[in-house]
């Protein structure tokens, strides 16, 4: 049961997601904007086609259209096929979702009071602020995992040359290394034909409360990143197990973009 909101923070009564623009943040509540957003940021689509997905009439549509264009959130191109239609895209990146159906009502003093001073730990005040945060904005229903999967994706890029090697083991046992010197969980390789790691104690969500959803988009944004400048082509880091699933681990599968799989093979 989700708890009474407080006075003078009145509880939001529909998704929200937030888009960033040149222009600022825009907040899309509108669900027939929303569906034509989601739509968007799987593939370009002409105005045909999103009449169809949204399923309304082509004049409603087109307003729709007309004003996520206004805000900056969209952009059009003439159809190279046929120069009287238009092909639309997203200019705007999705930053977070407000969902009062994702709120959690953990006590939010359980994660504070899981710090021991004079542990010996540096990191373990930084991963108690990180968590807290975290589980105060899933207390509101706000979803970050856009941002902060591409965050994870910039902090990737700077930690590629640490950890760079042109052997796939290899470069799979220097992650593994650097995430436990920093404490950060223990990786294992657990299949080569997919590539599939598993994390224990992941620092990101092993506190979290339990959700039945992945919850890791920080360390899929590393590792996207890590290994997509391995491979030298886009890959992914797909999280099929997280603790806040209910797992005692996360797994993430590793693709490559084509639809390919690449093997981590251990130096001989």
């Amino acid at each position: 049961m989700i708890g009474r909101g407080r006075a003078g923070r009145p509880r939001p009564e529909r998704d929200i997601d937030l888009y960033s623009t040149p222009g600022g943040t825009r907040a899309v509540e509108n669900p027939v904007r929303r569906s034509i957003l989601a739509a968007l940021r799987e593939r370009e689509h002409t105005f045909e086609e999103l009449v169809i997905l949204a399923g309304r009439a082509k004049s409603t549509v087109s307003v729709h259209l007309q004003d996520l264009a206004a805000a900056g959130v969209i952009g059009s191109r003439p159809d190279p096929e046929d120069s009287r239609k238009k092909i639309f895209f997203v200019t705007g990146d999705l930053v977070a979702s407000v969902s009062p159906e994702e709120r959690v009502v953990d006590d939010l003093a359980a994660y504070a009071g899981a710090y021991q001073a004079g542990s010996g730990d540096p990191n373990a005040f930084y991963r108690l602020a990180f968590r807290t945060i975290r589980v105060a904005l899933m207390q509101e229903g706000v979803l970050l995992d856009p941002l902060l999967s591409r965050a994870g994706e910039r902090i990737g890029e700077e930690l590629y040359p640490a950890v760079a090697d042109p052997d796939t083991g290899a470069f799979c046992a220097n992650i593994a290394r650097f995430w436990e010197e920093h404490r950060l969980g223990r990786i294992e390789v657990a299949e080569t034909e997919p590539l599939v790691l598993l994390v224990y104690d992941c620092f990101e969500c092993v506190d979290l409360p339990v959700t039945g959803k992945p919850a890791c988009a920080f360390d899929s944004g590393i590792l996207r990143a890590l290994f997509s400048r391995h491979y030298g082509r886009p890959a992914e880091a797909i999280e099929t197990r997280c603790y806040s699933m209910g797992f005692d681990h996360c797994r993430f599968e590793i693709g490559v973009g084509g639809g390919g799989r690449e093997e981590c093979r251990t130096p001989e």
